[in-house]
């Protein structure tokens, strides 16, 4: 059984054992040796999360998920904004406002009027107080994230690279941590070169960097609760010093969050490849800034997640929330995007044939939270504050945004890409600006890509994986098979299909039709044919933006009760090009692994279940049978393994069927088990006479239940009419 791709029969064997492992990285404490190695637990933690979230029963998930924010959730919570007064309108600078070349500032804004205040010492448990902003519960539900925020990231580790010592950042987060109900914290402090002493001197007064680190901190922990944290602290924010300790954070940490910046400048493109160039993998987020349009380095390097801002609000919409891009006061304060000066546009973003007018990289790639109005809870008792307060600004979008990256657990070579590859995991903000600029699309809202917002804002971490190819927007049609019908007689209606890598809506169109046919915007395919004849037929979806197609033949007969013309009707049938077309399946059902699920002939498979968890896969083909024809013999060989060793009960079911054109069920022609497992192929034949003159669909659906793989394994299919 094949172990590289798919995590098959061991899974079950993993879930004790993972799921002690998440259990005690919850409750564990205390600092990490700065020397770990990240990259060597990395996989093995990423398949431990993996047996979590698909093992662990769901009342387990639930205690696990009731124990991370109970204190927040149940415990007299009261993490929420503030009413709106004239007092707390606006916000102030942690750290400078001027943004000058050779200086870095952070990207932190303190709400006015929301006055820090000292965790309280009689409350049990201690709960983020009201109207200091949003807590962890609020934002996991916000982005989709509750359930990964409850099982992932053990064993991941996150770094936050920022200036100045903050003395008080252990303490700080612990308060932190506790009132909101997550476990204690796995944390350690360094210095930019990644060693434990000696710290840097605090901050001076007015540059307060020890606000912007607690909310770094505080966001990780809110997004990530099991995630160890990493604080790299920076000399200074005037000299390289921050750029360094990129370099170092990138050596402990698999996930890596910038909440700085500065202006751009001719050398940026040297300094990419300097601090910014990793181990693939390896995730750098960086605020866009605040200071509403414009771009600024090192958010444009394409070696780097650039995480723009937004006004988050609750809603009475499905999802409970919207977001608009976060514009407070225009020209000064807002999410920062841009048009780089320097930074050449990468692939990924030349790939979405952006209108003219920007050829450098855009900023940015995504969003999150960041207005102070719609603003975060934060515990800092350092540089002079006292307690709680509400924070905003890029610099805490982007600490989520690693956060997130680090649940998702399985980036690519190039991090930024992956979200574009998966454009239609995010939630599309599309109103607000953050400025007047040209081309419109870099400072304003719209469908699709926009520079404030990106791609949108996560739902959930399916987005921030590695997956799919072009890192474009693509569209795909499904083949609905080679058609046959009869002159003079009204065909089924058939409906074509496409999916587009956006989540747009489609349009479609068709070449080649037998006369008499025609095919509506939605894809339908309805009429009489009025002409014998054969033709290739090419149907096509189109987006607006991309397009895609398919082609299959359509033969028409004569009404003159011609005979049937013998012939095999399925297409791609051992699945010997490579590729599904015109099969439609579910992920890595074509199979070449000759050694693990070897081929009844030739070189492919269709390869169906075999995870060892709950699971389902399919396949399919649609397919005219001529009504001319007197018999339609369907058959395949099927191989079934199994690991489950009961010899009474199906616990993972093969269903064999017919479908119509709408997708309605005419018939199911078998079902096969794990008690049908041998060490062979078996060929089984079924009889289609009774669709005589239909469009069906012939569907394989392979589910398996929560422990022990089954595999059902389909090769050298047919369709003979006569």
């Amino acid at each position: 059984m094949r172990i590289s791709s798919r995590l098959r029969a061991l899974a079950c064997l993993a879930t004790a054992a993972a799921v002690s492992g998440a259990l005690s990285v919850g409750a564990a404490s205390g600092a990490t040796s700065p020397g770990t190695s990240v990259a060597s637990t990395a996989g093995n933690a990423a398949a431990v999360t993996a047996n979590v979230a698909a093992n662990v029963t769901t009342n387990l998930t639930a205690n696990v998920t009731a124990n991370l924010i109970s204190a927040e959730a149940t415990g007299s919570a009261h993490a929420s904004q503030p009413a709106v007064t004239a007092e707390n309108q606006g916000s102030s600078h942690a750290c400078s406002a001027v943004i000058v070349v050779g200086h870095q500032s952070c990207f932190a804004l303190k709400r006015n009027g929301v006055h820090p205040t000292a965790a309280s010492a009689s409350a049990s448990p201690d709960a983020i107080p009201s109207g200091v902003g949003y807590g962890p519960s609020q934002l996991q539900s916000a982005y989709n994230l509750t359930s990964a925020s409850a099982a992932n990231g053990a064993g991941r580790t996150i770094a936050i690279v920022d200036a100045y010592d903050d003395a008080n950042a252990a303490s700080d987060l612990a308060a932190y941590r506790s009132a909101a109900g997550l476990p204690a914290a796995n944390f350690t402090k360094v210095n930019q070169s990644g060693q434990t002493s000696p710290l840097p001197s605090a901050p001076p007064s007015g540059d307060d960097w020890t606000v912007e680190e607690s909310l770094d901190l505080d966001m990780a922990s809110a997004i990530c609760p099991l995630c160890k944290i990493v604080l790299v602290e920076a000399n200074d924010d005037s000299s390289d010093g921050l750029y360094v300790a990129q370099t170092a954070a990138a050596s402990l940490a698999g996930y890596i969050s910038n909440s700085w910046g500065g202006s751009e400048s001719s050398t940026e493109t040297s300094q990419d490849s300097q601090y910014f160039t990793h181990a693939s993998g390896v995730v750098t987020t960086v605020s866009a800034g605040d200071s509403d349009y414009g771009a600024s380095y090192p958010a444009t390097s394409p070696n780097v997640v650039s995480v723009g801002g937004t006004n988050l609000a609750t809603s009475s919409n499905s999802r409970g929330w919207t977001e608009s891009v976060w514009n407070t006061t225009p020209g000064s304060e807002g999410t920062g995007s841009g048009c780089s000066a320097y930074e050449a546009q990468p692939a990924w973003q030349t790939a979405l044939n952006l209108p003219s007018g920007c050829s450098k990289r855009v900023d940015n790639d995504v969003a999150a939270d960041a207005d102070p109005a719609t603003g975060v809870a934060v515990y800092d008792t350092s540089n002079g504050n006292s307690g709680w307060q509400e924070v905003g600004g890029t610099s805490a979008s982007s600490p989520m945004v690693a956060a997130m990256f680090a649940l998702a657990g399985n980036a690519g070579a190039t991090p930024a890409q992956d979200i574009y590859q998966h454009a239609g995991n995010f939630y599309d903000v599309t109103s607000g600006n953050d400025g007047t600029c040209t081309p419109s699309y870099v400072c304003t809202a719209g469908t699709g890509y926009d520079g404030p917002t990106g791609i949108g804002t996560p739902n959930g971490i399916t987005g921030l994986q590695t997956g799919g190819s072009g890192g474009t927007e693509t569209v795909s049609v499904t083949n609905p098979g080679n058609q046959s019908s009869t002159v003079g007689t009204a065909i089924s209606t058939l409906q074509v299909s496409g999916t587009d890598s956006a989540s747009k809506a489609l349009t479609y169109s068709a070449t080649g039709l037998p006369a008499g046919l025609s095919i509506s915007s939605s894809g339908a395919i309805t009429g009489t044919p009025s002409a014998a004849g054969s033709s290739t037929v090419t149907v096509t979806a189109s987006s607006g933006s991309a397009s895609g197609s398919t082609s299959f033949t359509w033969t028409v007969s004569s009404s003159g009760g011609g005979g049937c013309t013998a012939a095999q009707l399925l297409g791609n049938p051992g699945f010997e090009t490579g590729s599904a077309s015109p099969w439609a399946t579910s992920a890595s059902v074509i199979n070449s692994d000759t050694t693990s699920e070897p081929s009844h002939s030739g070189s492919y498979d269709a390869w169906l279940d075999g995870y060892g968890t709950t699971h389902t896969d399919t396949l399919a083909q649609s397919v005219g049978i001529p009504a001319s024809c007197t018999s339609a013999d369907f058959s395949f060989w099927l191989h079934v393994d199994t690991a489950e060793t009961s010899t009474t009960k199906a616990y993972d079911t093969l269903q064999v069927q017919v479908l119509n054109s709408s997708g309605s069920v005419l018939g199911t022609l078998a079902t096969y088990s794990n008690l049908n497992a041998d060490t062979g192929y078996t060929q089984h034949s079924f009889s289609l006479a009774s669709y005589l003159g239909q469009n069906v669909t012939l569907k394989f659906t392979g589910t398996e239940d929560y422990e022990l793989q089954t595999s059902f394994v389909i090769d050298d299919t047919t369709l003979n009419v006569r």
